[in-house]
């Protein structure tokens, strides 16, 4: 038996990195999984390999009217809504407040906190036809502690906004029996992270004590958990995942 049997989930930025690797364990545990991206290609062939229980969708997070089209249409497939994983995120660029392009700190504002709020606006109904669900909004350590030479001001930004949107969610929303956590990875094996030196992180992956970085594999584990009834009273709350990278620094 599943820890996910019976239950639909979205899970966005799914064509690749941590979105694909919460796919599979998803679909793993039991889950009917709607993964949704802009890479067409990749998503596609995700959901051919995964088989009937993985609809992959187009789907632009920014858009709210995207994510009214896509709740209404997975209603009409599948059923309400259970589980919702907020993990489409972009970088941006590496640039302080002065220097930033006002167009590029928008862009990254509107993939990786607009869509949070459009995604949670939308699903919540859903959830409540249910009797309940569960959010994971993804972040980053970057949503926890700023260090020197941190990747910029939007993206900062942006992911400590995911973390308070996600306290103050699970707080009006308890008492419909949703519940809201956040995630907060470190240093992961992603395309995100090709700026490692080698296949192993090389110097990125000498600055974490546990010397190394994550597999996507072991976010989705505490996505799961936190998907799951094993986490069936832990909301609001934020959880790091980064081999004790963030106990180096104050929060």
């Amino acid at each position: 038996m599943g820890k996910l049997d019976g239950k639909v989930a979205i899970i966005t930025g799914a064509a690749q990195g941590m979105g694909e690797a919460h796919v599979r364990r998803f679909v793993s545990e039991g889950a009917k999984v709607v993964a949704t991206d802009l890479n067409e290609e990749r998503g596609k062939a995700l959901a051919e390999e995964l088989g009937e229980n993985v609809w992959f969708v187009k789907h632009d997070v920014t858009k709210l009217d995207e994510w009214k089209t896509l709740v209404g249409d997975i209603e009409a497939k599948w059923g309400p809504v259970n589980v919702l994983v907020n993990n489409a995120g972009i970088l941006g660029p590496i640039a302080n407040v002065v220097d930033i392009d006002p167009e590029a700190y928008l862009k990254v504002i509107e993939v990786n906190q607009h869509s949070q709020v459009w995604g949670m606006k939308t699903v919540i109904p859903s959830m409540i036809k249910a009797g309940g669900g569960n959010i994971v909004n993804i972040s980053s350590t970057a949503g926890m502690l700023v260090v020197a030479g941190a990747p910029s001001i939007a993206y900062v930004g942006s992911k400590y906004a995911s973390r308070g949107m996600t306290k103050e969610v699970a707080v009006t929303y308890g008492p419909q029996n949703i519940r809201v956590n956040s995630i907060h990875p470190g240093f992961i094996k992603t395309p995100m992270m090709a700026l490692a030196t080698d296949a192993d992180g090389g110097g990125i992956a000498d600055a974490v004590p546990l010397r190394r970085m994550a597999e996507p594999d072991e976010v989705s584990s505490l996505a799961l958990f936190l998907a799951s009834d094993d986490s069936s009273y832990i909301s609001g709350m934020e959880h790091v995942i980064d081999g004790a990278l963030t106990a180096l620094g104050a929060s």
